[in-house]
């Protein structure tokens, strides 16, 4: 969940920090803080409780010289959010800091030893009793840094990302990972480290991932080695970054969230780009396709994520149930991986993840891997450790996605759900060439009825307006628009702070129509099709108990447009294109409200964007 940032080089490393910091604050910002060995003799550390500017607006005045430097943003799991508990954290002689992402699991055991050996705590953080663990270890078996890591990490059981620098050892910057993210930058005669590529873009897109259980050590003269926590030497393998620099920024919006609402229509075009061609009636995803007849002839599929990705495999059940006529289960990937399920050799287990870090995701992966089902995934991150341990895959090709709301990773990995549902189908013969072409022309035009839609942002602001004091709120959805109606719950309460909650329509009066009054704001997915006239029936029930309805209808729509005080209307699209298209006015929805009660959009309180920890 933390971000990490690391240089070594001929530049001076505080303004690199800083610009990485900035860059990886959505992946925590309870509080920020650096290290920079100066002359090889002065350590200087400077951590603050709050953001990344608050840090710089901490250090002003202050050294920031140096040519290496490790940097840190937290988000809290061990210890409040504050001064004392901010990253780097110190051995007890002062001599060597350590940044970390991750948890120490059997940290209690070993800082409980560490205070009988003499060792003195400052913060509640299981991050300083591994600085402190390695510091013992270092003294009391007189090894260098390296071998004294190596040893503390056989120690530990968790998660960890951790970079670390020492006076005793000026010239280097020593790194080690297992189950949370850590990538190297090769740059001329530097190197950088952060937790994912979006601080080293701008310096090189030569990268080395760092795989479970390997170390780095960084040295001025000798240049970048990997050994295991075994003490094996490890071959580096250089990776070209895709991504370009551009993507990082907000472009002339407000927020990121904004622009990744707007780049929608871009996104979902690159995530068939190549992938399917409507004229000459074909579709293929190249990183399934050595795995097609496994997922054909599959007993059944479990789809596992968490947040928005289980929301968007939800709708992924659907498409592969009706077309392709699989059975599928979707599972909360922490739930999953600790009931004890039952996983068959012909079972194909899909991750979904934006990050493709997601700890539990890649846990529960992990466990089907070794039960010996076939394993894919979907991601959006190049080179993320879901697209590495997985036998094949899909990239979403949403791009960087920097607001923690997720927008358009969303609705990229609905649309490879619904590309792969139709691939699958077409091997099965569960779809008439007819309606596998009529398809295939709907997804082709689904950016283009994005973009219409988008157009609509000034209405869906004014209806905003009126909604933006509510307390609570409900969603009501059916078929595949039911995960819809969970997601734009979710959107709302991420981002505002408003208490909503998403239900099947045909639920309501099964409990929630209890709490319907004239002040609680019903958004009702009313579309036209199979299941219309009995959403316009579950509309007319919130009405008589004087709910206000805000529908999303589609485009021409009248009937409920005369019991609705609001409605939004959306392009005539295939039911199973509607979720894609009736999500966007929710994210817009939740944006506008957020914005109108001074949140903040990018960056909601308690959240971060990559849930790299349990």
């Amino acid at each position: 969940m933390c971000g990490i940032v690391g240089y070594i080089g001929n530049k001076k490393a505080y303004p690199v920090l800083i610009k990485g910091l900035s860059r990886l604050e959505y992946r925590g910002y309870d509080s920020a803080g650096v290290a920079l060995l100066e002359n090889g003799t002065d350590l200087n550390v400077y951590k603050r409780q709050g953001k990344v500017q608050d840090l710089v607006a901490f250090v002003e005045g202050k050294s920031t010289a140096g040519t290496l430097g490790i940097g840190h943003t937290r988000w809290a799991t061990h210890g409040l959010p504050n001064d004392i508990n901010a990253h780097p954290h110190a051995s007890g002689d002062g001599r060597m800091v350590l940044v970390h992402n991750g948890i120490i699991e059997n940290y209690d055991v070993l800082k409980k030893e560490l205070i009988k050996r003499g060792h003195t705590f400052k913060s509640e953080t299981d991050t300083e009793v591994l600085v402190h663990l390695i510091e013992e270890i270092k003294s009391k078996y007189k090894v260098d840094l390296v071998e004294a890591l190596r040893m503390a990490l056989n120690e530990v059981h968790g998660a960890y990302a951790i970079v670390i620098v020492s006076k005793d050892e000026p010239n280097k910057l020593i790194a080690a990972k297992k189950s949370s993210p850590l990538v190297v930058g090769l740059g001329d005669d530097e190197y950088y480290l952060a937790s994912d590529a979006t601080p080293i873009i701008e310096y090189t897109k030569n990268v080395v991932y760092l795989e479970d259980e390997q170390i780095a050590i960084i040295d001025r003269k000798d240049g970048l080695r990997i050994i295991s926590i075994h003490n094996k030497e490890v071959s580096p393998e250089i990776t070209e970054l895709s991504m370009q620099l551009e993507e990082l920024e907000r472009g002339g919006y407000d927020h990121f969230m904004l622009k990744e609402i707007h780049e929608q229509p871009r996104a979902i075009h690159d995530s068939f780009r190549g992938r399917l061609n409507a004229k000459e009636g074909w579709i293929t995803l190249g990183g399934l396709k050595q795995y097609e007849d496994q997922i054909a002839n599959a007993n059944r599929i479990i789809i596992i994520a968490c947040g928005t990705s289980w929301h968007a495999g939800l709708v992924g059940e659907y498409y592969i149930e009706d077309l392709a006529r699989i059975p599928v289960e979707v599972e909360y990937a922490s739930e999953f991986r600790y009931r004890n399920p039952i996983i068959r050799k012909d079972d194909v287990v899909i991750a979904i993840s934006q990050s493709g870090e997601t700890a539990d995701t890649l846990a529960a992966l992990k466990m089907s891997k070794d039960m010996g089902a076939t394993i894919l995934g979907i991601v959006n991150v190049v080179g993320s450790s879901i697209s590495r341990i997985t036998h094949g895959g899909s990239y979403t090709h949403a791009g960087p996605e920097i607001g923690v709301a997720s927008t358009k990773a969303f609705t990229t990995q609905v649309t490879l759900l619904a590309m792969l549902a139709m691939m699958i189908a077409k091997k099965r013969n569960t779809i008439s060439p007819r309606r596998f072409q009529a398809l295939l022309d709907e997804m082709e035009a689904l950016p283009k009825k994005i973009e219409k839609l988008l157009l609509s942002a000034d209405r869906i602001k004014e209806i905003a307006t009126e909604y933006k004091d509510a307390h609570n709120a409900l969603y009501l959805g059916r078929g595949s628009s039911f995960p819809i109606a969970l997601e734009g719950a979710l959107k709302l309460k991420e981002i505002s702070y408003i208490h909503a909650e998403g239900y099947p329509a045909a639920e309501m009066k099964h409990g929630p129509i209890a709490l319907i009054d004239e002040n609680m704001p019903v958004f009702v997915i009313a579309t036209k099709g199979p299941n219309y006239e009995k959403v316009v029936s579950n509309i007319q029930e919130v009405k008589a108990r004087k709910g206000r309805i805000i529908a999303i209808v589609t485009e021409g729509d009248t009937a409920v447009k005369d019991v609705a005080e609001y409605v939004i209307e959306i392009p005539e699209a295939d039911e199973i294109l509607v979720p894609i298209l009736a999500t966007i006015p929710f994210q817009l929805i939740s944006y506008y409200i957020a914005v109108m009660r001074g949140c903040n959009v990018d960056q909601p309180r308690n959240l971060a964007k990559s849930v790299t920890v349990e």
